[in-house]
């Protein structure tokens, strides 16, 4: 019964850890496309204007994310960043908040 009950707390532990591994991935491979704008650390300012994601928290990030796909946050040339966020879930603007959080 002992091994019974320590296998299936290591079988969901591993499960656990799977699904975080796979949340990075899927974050990192969304912020694949932010790359070429804001740099591979979040350093550069996008298009010369706006300011870098580098020291972001994760709260600021999302908050941006969300106001870009509501279309209600974003100077000038918010209209690039409208376009990629709406297609972003829910879930993917939380991955990519927490993401870009540990810039």
């Amino acid at each position: 019964m002992k091994k019974l009950v320590l296998m299936l707390c290591l079988c969901l532990g591993l499960a656990t850890v799977g699904v975080v591994a796979g949340q990075a991935a899927d974050a990192k491979s969304l912020y694949a496309r932010c790359q070429g704008c804001h740099g591979a650390d979040g350093s550069k300012a996008a298009l010369g204007v706006g300011r870098p994601l580098k020291g972001l928290s994760a709260a600021e990030a999302a908050k941006a994310l969300e106001g870009y796909k509501a279309k209600t946050f974003g100077g000038t040339k918010k209209a690039l960043m409208e376009a990629q966020a709406a297609n972003l879930s829910a879930e993917d603007i939380q991955a990519l908040a927490q993401y870009i959080s540990h810039f």
